[in-house]
């Protein structure tokens, strides 16, 4: 069996409303004056505070919108459409060739197209012809593609490199990666390339809805209370008191503000504290409270860095960790104390776009120190002048006119993301060869964003290593030294990670003695109960039933993905597992439901497609798991279980030769699968 997304009055009145009180308005008493600073309580971190959208906020801040939308964040997801994609369609052509499929990006009038195809010869063997319903990326860098079926979305197998002005298979389908229509796009991905979307719990992949691109609320946190306060009359000088009602970030700790970009610009491995989800932090709040990001640390390695790693680059720069020396607590009594140290707003604007942005701004951000004699204890570099925008710069006696950020934050490509450069934010002495000598070693994992993560977030953060982006084993060593499983006690509060070691190292076994220490009623009533949106509860049930699955007790397999099942309804491969175990114990109308659910909701789901063919030949209704079995092919040649499948179906039918032709096709893709090596002999044998 296989395994496997409100009168027009009133309205009227409101938007007046709206533009009559600004938030710079004259001074007097309000509700969110009483706040004291320093406790830093937000009202629009109440639950009860609301997103009312970026068409709202430029009602009274249309000069900040007008900017806004043409920055890196404003146009970050939107609608495939001509205007919002930043490619050549000239030669889109792609080739995989360890997967050995081409891909050909057209526009079918106003519908953007991406056609898989495989050659033999000159022959078109293969093709399959999607559609594009979203792109990805304000075009700065990249244009990455994103399909939603009923609301299920993936991301789709080619990306437009625009630095390079270049089609080629996205970040992470490469080296024969390549997951074609089938990497799932989740909450943690949609919450940093877009604004907050309506995400169906118990799911891993399904939206209601997204919005299209990011928006003002994603810095300054829900704005309802703060559109309330002014609608009502509510007025407050900002240039002497803080609003409450709404988060400035210019007006926030030093901390705080970081907290804010390094939400999305601290890309990394993220574990969130226990339940937390990617929707809960707000700008003003700590972002430790709610997740903690690792990255993974090498000697001899200083000059990689990922894509998305500019917060973490420049807490390492000595400019950074001098300011923030200085900004000790009675300077972050200041209205804007961000003012003493540096951080991201020294040089960005986050409400203009770096290419509509003047390059001295950022020359005239590093004269602001250093022409004050603020200079960086560590280096000879002596700035002795000013040539217009430019330094004149002294070292070991050689005088040249130069750029800053040229030589201390130069152009490099990231680590992840091929095709494009970006300025390493780790402002530096330019490195020489020297500095770049040695093997490169792992340390290991560091916490970016917090100095003592607990135990078990430690062994979590090497767990999602192992799985989401190394398989490596001594990332499941590491984790295993941060649990314990002695005493009772000990695995009720490590289960989770224990089960999830012990699933990556495929120590099945290992998983049934920590379920039979707590029992199946204990777990399934007490432990394995709750709803979450990284579905948490239900991995650890369907991990669980994959060990008794491998093992070869269906029954208690068939208990624990139900479970999972029960916890994430829209958790499309859990049903499959779910469904197979179910066919595997000859249940097979059960099993029948559970594929045909998932079909309804999405009717391109590979898996579920072959083992309802199977189901279908099962029951003896050869020509409905035929049909079923052509429908997955087409959109999969390469499934490994579905050519199984067909081949068994030819066997079944007494037409041998056909079944051979399909193992034999398996097995030029991959020559060790035993199955197929099996079934060919005894089809031969028959022949």
């Amino acid at each position: 069996m296989s395994n496997s997304l409100k009168y027009l009055l009133v309205v009227l009145v409101f938007t007046i409303a709206l533009i009559v009180f600004s938030c710079e308005a004259p001074e007097g008493n309000t509700k969110t004056q009483a706040v004291k600073k320093d406790t830093l309580i937000y009202l629009n971190h109440s639950d009860s505070a609301k997103y009312v959208g970026i068409s709202t906020c430029k009602l009274c801040h249309q000069d900040i919108y007008n900017t806004f939308i043409k920055t890196g964040m404003g146009k970050s997801f939107d609608l495939a459409s001509k205007e919002k994609s930043a490619a050549n369609y000239h030669t889109s052509i792609v080739h995989d060739k360890i997967g050995n499929f081409y891909y050909k990006a057209f526009w079918l009038n106003d519908s953007l197209q991406f056609l898989e195809y495989r050659l033999q010869g000159k022959d078109t063997i293969f093709k399959r012809q999607e559609t594009v319903d979203f792109i990805v990326g304000s075009g700065q860098h990249t244009n990455s593609h994103i399909q939603s079926e009923n609301g299920y979305l993936n991301q789709m197998p080619m990306t437009f490199y625009t630095q390079k002005q270049k089609w080629d298979l996205p970040p992470g389908f490469e080296n024969g990666n390549n997951s074609r229509f089938m990497r799932k796009i989740g909450l943690e991905c949609m919450s940093c390339h877009n604004n907050y979307p309506d995400f169906v719990l118990g799911s891993e992949n399904k939206f209601k809805s997204v919005p299209e691109g990011i928006n003002c609320e994603r810095c300054h946190g829900p704005g309802s209370m703060h559109v309330e306060e002014r609608r009502t009359g509510s007025k407050i000088d900002t240039s002497k008191y803080i609003d409450y009602s709404i988060v400035n970030p210019a007006k926030l700790s030093v901390d705080a503000q970081f907290d804010i970009c390094q939400r999305c610009h601290l890309q990394g491995n993220t574990i969130l504290k226990e339940g937390k989800s990617f929707y809960d932090f707000k700008p003003g709040m700590k972002l430790s409270d709610y997740m903690t990001v690792f990255l993974p640390k090498y000697k001899h390695a200083d000059d990689e860095f990922i894509m998305a790693s500019h917060a973490d680059r420049l807490k390492q720069s000595q400019c950074f960790i001098a300011s923030a020396s200085s900004a000790t607590e009675t300077t972050s009594n200041k209205l804007k104390p961000y003012k003493d140290a540096m951080t991201c707003v020294t040089c960005h604007n986050p409400h203009v776009s770096v290419r509509e942005t003047n390059p001295n701004v950022f020359n005239d951000a590093c004269n602001s120190c250093h022409i004050r004699g603020i200079e960086n204890p560590s280096t000879s570099l002596k700035v002795t002048g000013k040539i217009g925008s430019k330094l004149i710069c002294n070292k070991k006696g050689i005088t040249k006119i130069s750029n800053c950020v040229s030589c201390h934050m130069p152009k490099s490509g990231s680590i992840d993301i091929p095709h494009v450069t970006v300025h390493d934010h780790y402002i530096r002495k330019p490195m020489t060869k020297k500095d770049k000598a040695g093997i490169k070693e792992f340390i290991g994992l560091y916490a970016i964003n917090e100095k003592q993560p607990s135990s078990i977030i430690k062994a979590k953060a090497y767990l999602n290593q192992f799985e989401k982006f190394e398989n490596k084993l001594y990332y499941l060593d590491s984790a295993a030294f941060y649990l314990k499983d002695k005493t009772a006690n000990d695995l009720k509060i490590n289960f989770e990670p224990l089960i999830q070691l012990n699933f990556n190292k495929n120590d099945f076994n290992k998983i049934v003695i920590y379920v039979n220490r707590l029992s199946d009623n204990y777990l399934l009533s007490n432990v394995l109960i709750k709803k979450s949106y990284s579905n948490d509860d239900a991995w650890t049930s369907y991990r669980i039933g994959e060990a008794f699955y491998n093992l070869g007790d269906n029954q208690r397999a068939i208990n624990y993905y139900k479970n999972a099942v029960t916890l994430a309804p829209f958790g499309l491969d859990f049903k499959t597992k779910y469904g197979a175990a179910l066919a595997a114990k000859g249940l097979l109308p059960n099993a029948e439901k559970e594929f045909i659910d998932i079909l309804k909701e999405n009717p391109k789901h590979v898996s579920a497609l072959t083992n309802l063919g199977y189901v279908k030949l099962a029951q003896g209704q050869v020509m409905e798991a035929e049909k079923l079995y052509f429908k997955a092919l087409a959109l999969d040649p390469d499934y490994e279980a579905l050519l199984l499948n067909v081949a068994g179906l030819y066997a079944y039918k007494k037409e041998f030769k056909k079944s051979e032709l399909y193992l034999s096709q398996l097995l030029k893709r991959n020559p060790n699968n035993k199955q197929a090596k099996q079934a060919l002999t005894q089809i031969k044998g028959l022949n």
